[in-house]
């Protein structure tokens, strides 16, 4: 099968000797602001504690300046040992970023908000705190509770039970406007990502509400694993794209081999007024580790994009390469867009 042509532009930020980004960088949040890319980044120190960077770009390849100091750290319990893979939009006035808190023991996402990228206020953990036994309970009468969602999430059953052990749920991305005059983001309980749509406000993410989610927890599932490349889990990448033609989803796929795990770049297209239903997606990878700054680093044969910037009609995606350090790819927008539509579902 002929494939839609992808530019590998290559490394564009490396680790550093300052202590909190010495280990690596990855995983970056990118939002184009006036004339100036704005890049967060996860970055690494000693014993994999993460805090996030930030550098300015006056083009998609350009770094024009970089802090030598993170500009989000732990500061409570419940991200004590990291905060991870932001991802950012705007949303009317304020800007929105999303990470995945760490605590040593669970992995959940989080919100922080900002007016002007500088200043942020952190929201806390806004997905549910639930055991994976709650979990199953609660989505058990809807029977979508495959294999698959037991394989990835009862690991959490033999921890010790004194501490909270919460059924993991990351890759927390909100759609970049209000579709209906209501919030919606994308989230990834593995094997698949799932929506949560119309809300008003953050208010409303309250454990009534995730309960209640869960129980027709199928109802809420956007894309699950299905090709080759994709076969182990998926989780949401970038923000959404809005297009003529839906809402242009970048995320990735995993599939296992002898040698581990591998994590690519794919492509799917979402319907515009009602993101909850897949439009199109592409059979294969749109790009996957091939060059040596992706197959070899803190963990190998990694392609994990989560920022993107468009310009004109070409596509930057930024991702992480084998956790090590941040990369670029790009592609003609229009032609991804018509690449798609010839794989309708």
């Amino acid at each position: 099968m002929e494939k839609i042509k992808v530019k590998k532009e290559g490394i564009i930020l490396k680790k550093t000797e300052h202590s909190f980004e010495c280990d690596g960088v990855l995983n970056p949040a990118a939002i184009k602001v006036a004339d100036t890319i704005h890049l967060f980044y996860r970055a690494l120190a000693k014993n994999n504690y993460s805090t996030i960077g930030y550098c300015s770009l006056s083009s998609p390849l350009t770094i024009e300046k970089r802090l030598e100091y993170p500009v989000l750290v732990p500061e409570f319990e419940y991200e004590k040992h990291g905060v991870e893979d932001p991802r950012i939009v705007k949303i009317d006035d304020l800007y929105y970023m999303t990470y995945t808190a760490y605590d040593g023991i669970n992995a959940l996402s989080a919100l922080a908000t900002s007016t002007d990228l500088k200043v942020w206020t952190k929201h806390g953990i806004v997905v549910p705190q639930i055991t994976y036994e709650k979990f199953n309970e609660l989505t058990d009468a809807s029977e979508i509770i495959n294999e698959k969602y037991a394989r990835f999430n009862e690991h959490q059953i033999g921890q010790n039970k004194s501490d909270k052990v919460f059924l993991w749920s990351k890759n927390l991305v909100f759609f970049p406007k209000k579709i209906g005059g209501k919030l919606r983001f994308l989230h990834r309980i593995k094997p698949a990502i799932q929506i949560v749509s119309a809300i008003d406000n953050l208010e409303e993410l309250t454990p009534e509400f995730w309960d209640n989610y869960l129980k027709h927890f199928s109802d809420y599932i956007v894309l699950s694993p299905r090709y080759p490349h994709e076969i182990s889990y998926i989780g949401s990448g970038c923000p959404p794209i809005e297009s003529e033609q839906g809402w242009l989803l970048i995320y990735h796929g995993v599939y296992d081999t002898a040698e581990g795990y591998v994590y690519c770049a794919c492509a799917a297209l979402l319907d515009l007024d009602n993101p909850q239903k897949e439009v199109a997606r592409l059979p294969y990878a749109l790009f996957e580790p091939e060059k040596s700054w992706e197959l070899i680093g803190e963990v190998n044969d990694v392609c994990f994009p989560t920022g993107s910037v468009l310009e004109v009609d070409t596509l930057y995606i930024f991702y992480g390469a084998a956790d090590k350090r941040i990369a670029v790819a790009s592609v003609s927008f229009s032609d991804l867009l018509n690449e798609l539509l010839r794989f309708k579902v």
